[in-house]
């Protein structure tokens, strides 16, 4: 199951971003659905919207390409926990989510482009696989 984080979606969608060769192949190899949250879609949207490409960004939604599975409702607590844990870095929500994720899902491993998802731990111990550029 793979997770996917903002800078690979972007780098998805833009031509010109300096991993759009690594998203591309790495996508392509991979079975869909790509697991991310609403806060991933948000920060790509914003990120992307200077070049149209938050269609993009819906378009792979309603094809069911990519799946924004997680209820933030339902896992308050868990993330606010993970906030306030790593305060001092400080983690984002979109961070924060996917971390969570990890926790709910089976054999998970995240796509990104952030090493910094390596200092992160799932259940507090756990290192996060991850798959990175390069």
């Amino acid at each position: 199951m793979t997770i996917l984080d903002t800078g690979p979606l972007v780098a998805f969608l833009d031509k010109n971003d300096p991993h759009h060769a690594w998203a591309k192949r790495e996508m392509d190899l991979r079975p869909v659905p790509f697991l991310t949250c609403e806060a991933v879609l948000s920060e790509a949207c914003f990120l992307l919207e200077a070049y149209g490409g938050q269609i993009g960004v819906m378009d792979m939604v309603s094809r069911g390409s990519l799946k924004p599975s997680f209820v933030l409702a339902q896992n308050t607590e868990a993330v606010k926990s993970l906030m306030t844990k790593y305060a001092d870095l400080p983690m984002s929500l979109a961070d924060a989510c996917l971390v969570r994720m990890t926790e709910i899902a089976d054999d998970p491993i995240v796509m990104t482009t952030d090493s910094h998802l390596g200092i992160y731990r799932r259940f507090g111990r756990q290192p996060i696989k991850t798959l990175l550029p390069g």
